[in-house]
């Protein structure tokens, strides 16, 4: 019964059962038992301080009254390690993991599938922590071991393809990913029924290869499957329904469908603040989500005061270092610099690198994140040598820790492109963005909307060196790009048709300037609040283009 009100999300009846069997407790294995239970309610509850406890009080009776190499022993220490995981305490976690490799070793046949669990464990912790080929490699071996222990249809196998997907979505390979996800998910269909909620799970990480591909047509129709699933599988305030709506709120964000994007993180919340306790830490990834919604709309206050909410959470539910709390510096950071409070920018992202030097290994991507988020407050600030430097640092890492053609290595590209646009080294910055979407084109399919930012880079420079004509090709380029793939009033469609404009303006072409202009006024009224900075830019910019066709009349009629 207490596992049954566990699995359905019931954590505080589960908790209470195990409490009132813990006290009729008639012996110590019994209690072990109970104490096991409590620990993974107190995990799931993102209690992680207590799930420690408990698991260490069972793993003390079992040392007592077990052989030293029971293959009990070994399951505490995995979850021992799940919790230091969640923690972001991952040298803890990998130690607990690999205690519990060694007993398995010397207790279990070599092919056992309780190796697996353990080789998958140890992959998940090189994973968080970066080390990608060694997350693979764990990983790896145990499908290794699966495919010799267990039937080929055994949902173990598709847990391993999930988990191997994942890893190479994170590399950026996101080909491999689909293949892994997929045929998870086949396996899934035939050893499942129809809708069990592994095969939500499956399809929600299909989901996240098209999210990451920019397909997000296809990225929603695998949520929607997911949540569909789920609604029929699971009660109606389960937490897994609540990560499906956060990830059709993700799509919807993307597409700069902003009002359909906030419903969803907001549906995801309330099913939380039902489901979980108050400051679990999956509450403050929606207060999160909701925070990046709101900047992306320009209503800044409203974005700074869902991040400070999920910061408080983080700050309450985790260690005082844990990568997570650095994440939300980093969005704190970004609405600063948004705002052009640049010091107080500057501030939350030399916090966030901070935390994530204590926490992570030297080369972890996400620090390549912090030194991006310094270099872009110093290029705005003006401080280029300052800018380069932590641009150039975040290269440094994504170089060590990425593939070559990660789409992340164009991103830095792109950054050292703008700071050399703003100190007017177009060469330079030519060079960059060409750099960055060469890593594109390999990387990406070739209507990513990523590509159609690297187009929009490359014509802004030459736009910038007077050359109009080139820079028409590249922004008629990108304006292609976000045609294909984005819905018609959708905020890069704006910037685009802007861009368009100004090079028409520049080249005294006004009625065309004028056209592309009010067809960017139209969308960003229609995406954005009344008093974002964009709206105010086109109003300028259609101003000025109208005193220039009044004065060209004007002129013409004087001449004539």
């Amino acid at each position: 019964m207490g596992t049954l009100l566990w699995k359905l999300g019931e954590n505080n009846k589960a908790e209470e059962l195990y409490n009132m069997l813990l006290n009729e407790a008639s012996n110590e294995n019994d209690e072990s038992y109970c104490y096991h239970y409590l620990g993974v309610i107190k995990y799931n509850l993102g209690q992680h301080n207590e799930a420690i406890k408990f698991h260490q009080k069972s793993l003390d009776i079992k040392e007592k009254t077990l052989p030293p190499n029971d293959p009990d022993l070994a399951a505490s220490y995995n979850n021992i390690g799940a919790v230091y995981d969640n923690m972001g305490e991952y040298l803890k976690a990998l130690s607990s993991y690999e205690r519990a490799l060694e007993i398995q070793k010397i207790a279990l046949p070599p092919n056992h599938p309780s190796l697996a669990g353990s080789y998958n464990n140890i992959g998940a912790v090189y994973h968080n922590m970066g080390e990608y080929s060694k997350a693979l490699s764990s990983y790896e071996r145990a499908l290794e071991i699966l495919k010799i222990a267990l039937p080929p249809n055994h949902p173990d196998l598709a847990s391993s393809y999930g988990n191997i997907g994942t890893v190479y979505s994170n590399m950026g390979e996101y080909s491999k990913a689909l293949l892994s996800y997929e045929r998870a998910l086949e396996i899934f269909k035939l050893a499942l029924p129809p809708n069990h909620p592994d095969l939500a799970s499956s399809y929600n990480n299909i989901g996240n290869v098209y999210y990451n591909m920019g397909d997000y047509s296809k990225a929603l129709s695998s949520y929607e499957r997911a949540l569909e699933i789920q609604k029929i599988a699971l009660p109606p305030n389960h937490p897994d329904l609540a990560g499906s709506y956060g990830n059709i709120g993700s799509v919807y964000d993307n597409m700069g469908e902003y009002s359909k994007a906030l419903s969803s993180y907001e549906r995801s919340l309330e099913i939380k603040k039902i489901a979980l306790p108050p400051n679990h830490p999956s509450m403050a990834t929606s207060y999160n989500n909701i925070g990046s919604v709101y900047d992306e709309m320009g209503e800044y206050s409203k974005a700074l005061s869902s991040h400070e909410r999920s910061l408080e959470i983080k700050k309450i539910a985790l260690p005082p270092n844990h990568p997570d709390l650095a994440s939300s510096y980093n969005n704190i950071g970004m609405v600063y610099y948004n705002m052009g409070e640049y010091s107080k920018a500057l501030s939350s992202f030399e916090r966030s690198l901070e935390i994530r030097k204590i926490a992570l290994p030297p080369n972890h991507p996400d620090l390549a994140g912090s030194y991006e988020g310094i270099g872009i407050v110093y290029n705005k600030m003006g401080e280029y040598s300052k800018a380069l430097s932590s641009y150039e640092r975040s290269l440094e890492i994504k170089k060590i820790a990425l593939t070559p053609n990660h789409p992340s290595l164009a991103a830095s590209y792109l950054n050292i492109g703008s700071m050399y646009t703003n100190m007017g080294e177009y060469s330079k910055a030519l060079s960059s963005y060409e750099r960055s979407l060469e890593i594109h084109k390999i990387a990406l399919p070739p209507n990513h909307p990523s590509m159609a930012t690297s187009y929009n880079n490359i014509g802004s420079v030459y736009y910038h060196m007077r050359e109009y004509s080139k820079a028409l090709t590249y922004y008629e380029k990108a304006l292609d790009i976000d045609k294909k793939v984005l819905p018609p009033n959708h905020p890069s469609m704006a910037t685009s048709y802007n861009n368009i404009g100004l090079v028409y303006d520049n080249m005294g072409e006004y009625s065309k300037a004028l056209s592309y202009f009010e067809k960017a006024q139209d969308i960003w009224k229609k995406s954005l609040p009344s008093n974002h900075p964009h709206i105010a830019l086109l109003k300028r910019n259609i101003d000025n283009v109208k005193k220039k066709m009044s004065l060209f009349f004007f002129l013409n009629e004087k001449i004539n």
